[in-house]
């Protein structure tokens, strides 16, 4: 975990973070762990709050996503089975946690835009996943997204 935690601090830094992407970054993190280790939540996010750069993120994103996902990954995982072509256990645990995130903005965060949603998604694959993942997840969560937000995008597409 460690090399991970150094990536973040400077996977793309020529990009302007905000504080709710850096929040993004921490949690796909911690699940990162939680998924690997299977570790309790707290100790998890106890660790990443010491993390370098914690204090440029939005703490309290942090926490909703970190606790949230990892209290619906049962049933985001049933959202999301049908749509990957794979046993969900077969993604990398960068994919998983992304794709994770995802679906749990999607479902839970209906004020952020969907395509803000998938593009975050899309941009920490691309940090901190294989050199293709980053297209993978798109896909998935733009499926997703067609699930839970049909009304968002079918008003997108008249106006």
């Amino acid at each position: 975990m460690q090399a991970m935690n150094q990536k973040s601090e400077h996977a793309n830094p020529n990009k302007n973070r905000t504080p709710r992407h850096r929040a993004r970054e921490f949690a796909l993190q911690g699940l990162y762990q939680w998924l690997l280790n299977n570790e309790e939540v707290r100790a998890i996010e106890a660790h990443i709050r010491q993390a370098h750069g914690f204090d440029k993120a939005d703490a309290e994103h942090f926490d909703v996503l970190l606790y949230g996902t990892v209290k619906q990954a049962p049933e985001l995982r049933a959202g999301l089975a049908p749509l990957i072509d794979r046993d969900i256990a077969a993604l990398s645990p960068v994919e998983h946690a992304a794709l994770l995130i995802g679906a749990f903005e999607l479902k839970n965060h209906i004020e952020i835009p969907y395509k803000v949603v998938i593009n975050e998604a899309v941009e920490l694959t691309k940090s901190f996943g294989g050199i293709d993942g980053h297209k993978y997840v798109n896909g998935v969560l733009d499926k997703f997204a067609a699930t839970v937000r049909e009304v968002e995008i079918n008003a997108g597409r008249k106006a």
